[in-house]
């Protein structure tokens, strides 16, 4: 396969924008939220892990 050659009129380069302080602040409380309902969820028992536990 060959290199891709940009075309004269687009820019494949990205720079991205830093976030503002609100942004932030609402991706951190988003990221809280969804750490704290992951952790709620548990999951069933192996056979192999109830075996460990039990001695």
């Amino acid at each position: 396969m060959g290199l891709i050659k940009e075309p004269r009129d687009v820019d494949f380069t990205v720079k991205s924008e830093p976030w503002t302080e609100e942004e932030l602040a609402d991706f951190r409380k988003l990221m809280k939220e969804i750490k704290s309902k992951k952790n709620k969820i548990r999951l069933p028992l192996t056979k192999s892990k109830r075996k460990r536990d039990l001695v």
